[in-house]
């Protein structure tokens, strides 16, 4: 066993891109709690910008929170379970994480493959919260935690406070600076002396999402009011970009951006206004102000926090995580007026009507 200078903790949260940002906070206040810990993180390989901006082995501003970082490509393997390319990586994971030796590792996630990642490790101390989102996970946690925030941000935080052996509170999180990223945001934004707004009309699945001609009617509304229009998708969501471009005869700008370079973007906006999705997340996580619509999942577990915010929800949502693909009914009843009129206020609280 280490002592407690030479702690050595391993993250285990593998995806998605808002849910990495929800877990930020509380390993952030961990490393501030304990800035000698050497703090590891398992993540999938397509989230690495959240984590590093360059190597994987050297703290420092490109990689401010986390000494080194394991891949799980859990999601390839899933479709290719027994190619041999799947097993050697797989392997090699299981390998790496075992030279580490490991104190604890802190399963942030909660599922059946998370999980199973934690033990490869093969520690005695793997930590998950005692009812995580899939159950059959306890049984793979030698330490449950019971969690009472509502927030998922509070319970991880309720989580890493059982490592640190203190009562943490949530921090900002910090994230990479990637020095081109951030020469690519500086050129976007600077010959343009207007606010920027970042919109985000995708979501994980078709109930989420606000229709994309509202979107656009909210960014016509702030093109006409001075504001300079970002309009951000991604993979397999340009033509959503396109039909707000299009509406708004081509003020609005789109993007097709790097997350590295949606990191730095996120930083310089003045506003972000999106579904529950990772975008929206980010910008809470770098304490931008930020306009969430919000339809079948619940803002007060999954919502903006930490940051100036405005929250859109009918009281006629309920939460429900099946991935339908109409719009969920209550996120209907959300109108473009109500949204420009949370943005205007968050944007200028004086001039708002």
């Amino acid at each position: 066993m280490h002592t407690q200078s030479q702690f050595r903790l391993l993250v285990v949260r593998l995806g998605a891109m808002g849910d990495i940002l929800h877990a930020l906070p509380a390993v952030t206040a961990l490393r501030q709690a304990h800035p000698g810990w050497v703090i590891d993180w398992v993540v999938e390989p397509r989230w690495r910008a959240l984590l590093t901006a360059g190597s994987t082995t050297l703290r420092g501003p490109g990689q401010p929170l986390v000494d080194h970082l394991h891949f799980a490509a859990s999601k390839d393997w899933r479709k290719a379970p027994f190619s041999h390319k799947t097993l050697h990586e797989i392997k090699a994971l299981r390998r790496a994480m075992q030279d580490c030796q490991y104190d604890a590792v802190i399963d942030l996630q909660g599922a059946i493959r998370s999980a199973v990642v934690a033990r490869m490790a093969g520690c005695r101390r793997v930590i998950g919260e005692a009812e995580p989102r899939e159950r059959v996970a306890r049984w793979l946690f030698t330490e449950m935690v019971a969690t009472g925030g509502a927030h998922v941000i509070e319970q991880d935080v309720e989580l890493a406070s059982t490592i640190a052996g203190d009562s943490l509170k949530p921090v900002q999180p910090w994230l990479p600076v990637d020095p081109a990223a951030e020469i690519w945001a500086d050129a976007l934004l600077l010959p343009v002396a207007a606010p920027s707004v970042l919109i985000n009309p995708g979501a994980g699945w078709g109930a989420k999402r606000w229709p994309v001609e509202r979107y656009a009617e909210v960014a016509a509304g702030l093109i006409g009011r001075g504001c300079r229009v970002l309009v951000n998708s991604g993979p397999g969501e340009e033509p959503l970009t396109t039909a707000i471009q299009t509406a708004t005869g081509g003020a609005a700008t789109p993007l097709a951006c790097t997350l590295a370079q949606l990191i730095a973007l996120a930083r310089r906006v003045a506003l972000v206004i999106a579904g529950d999705t990772g975008p929206l997340h980010l910008g809470c996580a770098l304490g931008r102000p930020v306009v969430g619509i919000y339809g079948p999942t619940d803002p007060n577990r999954n919502g903006p926090f930490g940051t100036r915010f405005k929250v859109l929800r009918s009281p006629e949502s309920r939460r429900d995580h099946t991935r339908n693909a109409p719009p969920e009914a209550g996120l209907l009843t959300i109108e473009p007026a109500d949204v420009l009129r949370a943005a205007v206020e968050l944007l200028d609280p004086e001039t708002a009507p």
